[in-house]
C-alpha cells in the first residue's frame, strides 16, 4: 500500500484510469475463486499478484482522494485576493516570540455580498495584543487580507517545509494585525476536541502550579507527560537528541504502553471489573484515545492507540493475533485514514523500531545469560534499546546526519528514570488537591527530572559521545538498509545467499559513498542563503568552507544549525576554510576562479566611466538606495542577486526596473537560495 500511495504522489495517475484498473483487478481476483480447485493450485501466485495490485491501486485511489486540489469545495479552487473568509480557530493558541500561531478551518467565502460554504485550512499567525489573547479555540473571525502560499526557503539541504504543510493539508498562510480580522460572536467548538483541550489546560495548570521552569525542568516535565512542547528548552532539546533520547520527551509508545500497562493493572485489581473484560476493554479504549488526543494524535502514538485496540478487541473476542498482524493492521488503517503519514518520521521511526523491537530483542537477549535478576533485567533493557537502534540507525543517518555513540548508556538512564517520572506526574495530576502529597511528589519530580537532564548533559560531555555530520542520500540508506536486513537474516539463518547480499550492499554503499566524496572534491560553489533580514554567504571550495556575511550569524546556533549546517552536509563541506585569499573582499569585490562578484549594500556614487567592470555576480543587500542606470554606467553585471534581507516592495521595484532594461536577475525571497557553480 505504501508503494500505491508514494507512486501516486511522485506519478500521478487520472482517478478514472485508477478505477477502471481497480475494478479489473477485483473481477480478475473474483474470477480467479471460480476456477477449480485443481487449477487454483497450479496459478496461485496469480491470487497473491492480484491481492497485491488491489492493495496498491486503494492506496493510489486514496492518495488522489486526501489531494484537496481534486475537491471542489476546497476553497483555494476558487480563492480570490479580494474575497472575505470566515473561518473557524480549529486549535489553541500557541505562543511564540512575536505572535500567536495556531490553524483556521475555512467555512464560508463572502464575494459581493453572497456567501457560500467552503472547506480547507490555513495556518495563521496573530500579531501580539490584547486582541489576539482573548481569541480561544472555536472562534468564528472574517478575515479579509490577501493570502501567501506556504514556500521554502530554497536553501540546500533544508527542512521542506511546503511539502510537510501539504501532508497536513495546509497549503497558504497568513498574518494578521488587529485590524485584518473581525472577532464574530460566534463558537462553533467542537465538544470532543474543546473536552480534550480543556484536560490538557487542566494537566498543564497543575504542573505549572506545582513545578518550576528553572533550567527547563516544566518544559521536560510537560513533554514527558502529554508531549507539550513550548515550554522545552531548545538546547536541552538538542542535548536529549543527540544522546538519543528524544523519544522521550516527544510522546510515543513507549508512553502509550507505559499508561496501558498501569491502567489493566489498576482494572484488575478492581472488583467488578476484573472479570468483566467488555466493560474493562470500554475503559482501557477510552483512556488510551483519550491520552493520545491530548498529546496530539502524533504518527507514534496513532500506531500504538490503533495497535492496542486491535489487542484489547482481539482478547474481548478471546482472538489473540500475532504482532506482525496487529502492526499490519495498525499500519493498513491509519494509512487509510492518511495517506501521508508515509512520509511521517515519527510513523517510520515507530514501526521500524517495533519490527526490529519484536524480531531482533529475543535473539540479541539470548545472546548472554546474566547470573542474576538484576542483571537480567538490565541486559533486556538493553536488548531492546539495541534492537530498536539496529533497525532505526539508517533512517536517523539520513534524517538527522548523526548517530548517538552512547545510545545504549543513554537509554539506560533515561527510559526507566522518564517512566517513573511519569508514573509520579500521572499520581500528581489526579491527587493534585492533597497539598502536602503534591508538595512531596512535585518535589520528587523536581530533583529527578534535575538528576535526569544533568546525565545527559555529561553524557553529551563524553569525547566521540555522538558521529555528526555524516552524509547520506536515498540511495546510500537503501543500500545500507540491505546490507543490515540481508546482514541480519545471514546471522540468524545461516543461509549463504544472504551473506552474498549483504555483502553487495555493501559494496554498493561505499561505492556511492566515494562517488560522493568524489564529487565533493571538485566542487568550487558560492551559496547565498535565504535567510530573513541578513545578509549570509557560504564559498564552498572541495570540501571545505568559507562563511561570508553578518557577524552576528557566526554565534547565531539557530541559524547555523537550520540553515548553514544541512547545506554544508548536503554538499559534504565540514571543515572550515580559514584565511582564504581567494575569497576576501576588497571594497565589497572580490575574484574567485576567475568570477568577479560584488556585493551592493549601502550608497554607492556611480560616476560614469570609459570601460565598465565586468561583475559576474551583482549582489544587492540592506535596502541600498540605488539607480540601475546609474550602476550600467560603471559595472556590466551578468546576474543580479537579491537577497532576503531587502524589503519586498524595493525588491519588486528593482526587478520592474531590471526587467526594463533586459537585466537577468534572481530574487532569493521568490527564489530561494542562489547556488553557482564556480569553474
Amino acid at each position: 500500500m505504501s508503494i500505491g500511495i508514494m507512486a501516486q504522489w511522485y506519478f500521478p495517475i487520472p482517478i478514472n484510469w485508477l478505477l477502471i484498473l481497480l475494478s479489473v483487478c477485483l473481477l480478475n481476483f473474483f474470477f480467479f475463486y471460480s476456477l477449480s480447485i485443481p487449477l487454483r493450485f497450479k496459478f496461485r501466485y496469480v491470487q497473491s499478484v492480484l491481492l497485491i495490485s488491489i492493495i496498491l491501486f486503494i492506496g493510489m485511489i486514496l492518495t488522489w482522494n486526501k489531494n484537496l486540489h481534486h475537491h471542489n469545495n476546497w476553497y483555494g479552487n476558487f480563492y480570490k485576493k479580494e474575497q472575505a473568509i470566515l473561518v473557524r480557530i480549529d486549535e489553541p493558541l500557541t505562543e511564540k516570540d512575536k505572535t500567536y500561531k495556531t490553524i483556521l478551518s475555512v467555512k464560508k467565502m463572502v464575494s459581493d455580498d453572497k456567501q457560500y460554504n467552503a472547506y480547507g485550512n490555513i495556518l495563521v499567525y496573530f500579531k501580539k495584543g490584547n486582541k489576539a489573547t482573548n481569541l480561544k479555540y472555536g472562534d468564528l473571525i472574517c478575515i479579509k487580507k490577501p493570502l501567501q502560499k506556504i514556500t521554502n526557503s530554497g536553501n540546500p539541504g533544508s527542512f521542506n517545509n511546503q511539502q510537510y504543510q501539504a501532508f497536513q493539508q495546509i497549503y497558504q498562510q497568513v498574518y494578521l494585525t488587529d485590524n485584518d480580522y473581525i472577532k464574530t460572536d460566534k463558537n462553533e467548538a467542537d465538544k470532543l476536541w474543546k473536552t480534550v483541550y480543556g484536560l490538557r489546560d487542566f494537566t498543564l495548570n497543575v504542573l505549572k502550579q506545582h513545578l518550576s521552569n528553572k533550567n527547563g525542568i516544566l518544559g521536560i516535565a510537560e513533554a514527558l507527560l502529554i508531549g507539550y512542547k513550548n515550554d522545552l528548552d531548545a538546547n536541552l532539546t538538542k542535548a536529549y537528541s543527540k544522546a538519543g533520547v528524544v523519544h522521550i520527551i516527544a510522546i510515543s509508545g513507549l508512553h502509550l504502553g507505559l499508561i496501558y500497562g498501569l491502567l489493566l493493572w489498576l482494572l484488575n485489581r478492581i472488583p467488578f471489573l476484573n472479570k468483566n473484560e467488555f466493560i474493562k476493554a470500554l475503559i482501557l479504549l477510552g483512556c488510551l484515545w483519550m491520552f493520545s488526543l491530548m498529546t496530539g494524535a502524533s504518527a507514534s502514538v496513532l500506531r500504538s492507540a490503533v495497535m492496542f485496540t486491535c489487542i484489547i478487541i482481539g482478547n474481548v473476542m478471546n482472538r489473540k493475533a500475532s504482532i506482525y498482524n496487529s502492526l499490519a493492521a495498525s499500519a493498513f488503517l491509519l494509512l487509510c485514514y492518511n495517506p501521508y503519514l508515509v512520509w511521517d518520521v515519527g510513523f517510520q521511526l515507530s514501526y521500524l523500531a517495533i519490527t526490529g523491537i519484536v524480531w531482533l530483542q529475543k535473539p540479541i537477549q539470548n545472546l548472554i545469560s546474566p547470573n542474576n535478576i538484576i542483571m537480567t533485567k538490565i541486559w533486556e533493557m538493553a536488548s531492546i534499546t539495541i534492537a530498536a537502534q539496529i533497525i532505526t540507525f539508517p533512517i536517523c543517518v539520513y534524517y538527522f546526519h548523526q548517530f548517538p555513540n552512547l545510545f545504549l548508556l543513554s537509554n539506560l538512564i533515561a527510559v526507566p528514570l522518564s517512566t517513573i517520572i511519569l508514573f509520579a506526574e500521572i499520581f500528581l495530576v489526579l491527587f493534585y488537591k492533597f497539598s502536602f502529597f503534591a508538595k512531596l511528589i512535585s518535589t520528587f519530580i523536581f530533583y529527578a527530572i534535575q538528576f535526569l537532564n544533568e546525565a545527559i548533559l555529561q553524557i553529551n560531555n563524553i569525547p566521540f559521545s555522538i558521529w555528526d555530520n555524516i552524509y547520506a542520500d536515498a540511495w546510500s540508506t537503501i543500500f545500507l538498509y540491505g546490507f543490515v536486513v540481508f546482514g541480519i537474516y545471514w546471522m540468524l539463518n545461516h543461509q549463504k545467499q544472504f551473506f552474498k547480499l549483504s555483502l553487495l550492499s555493501s559494496l554498493l554503499f561505499f561505492g556511492n559513498q566515494t562517488f560522493a566524496e568524489i564529487n565533493a572534491l571538485q566542487q568550487h560553489r558560492l551559496i547565498i542563503y535565504n535567510h530573513s533580514n541578513q545578509l549570509a554567504i557560504d564559498y564552498l571550495n572541495r570540501n571545505k568552507y568559507q562563511f561570508i556575511g553578518d557577524d552576528s550569524i557566526k554565534n547565531d546556533e539557530k541559524t547555523i544549525s537550520n540553515v548553514l549546517k544541512p547545506s554544508r552536509i548536503y554538499y559534504r563541506a565540514n571543515i572550515p576554510l580559514e584565511n582564504n585569499k581567494n575569497f576576501s573582499f576588497y571594497k565589497n569585490v572580490t575574484s574567485i576562479h576567475y568570477k568577479r562578484i560584488m556585493i551592493l549594500d549601502s550608497t554607492y556614487c556611480f560616476a560614469p566611466i570609459k570601460n565598465k567592470i565586468d561583475i559576474d555576480v551583482l549582489i544587492v543587500s540592506k535596502n541600498p538606495r540605488l539607480s540601475f542606470h546609474e550602476i550600467l554606467c560603471v559595472i556590466q553585471p551578468k546576474i543580479i542577486v537579491f537577497d532576503a534581507s531587502n524589503s519586498l516592495w524595493k525588491t519588486t521595484k528593482w526587478k520592474k526596473e531590471c526587467e526594463a532594461l533586459n537585466l537577468h536577475f534572481f530574487s532569493i525571497k521568490d527564489q530561494g537560495a542562489f547556488v553557482m557553480n564556480i569553474q
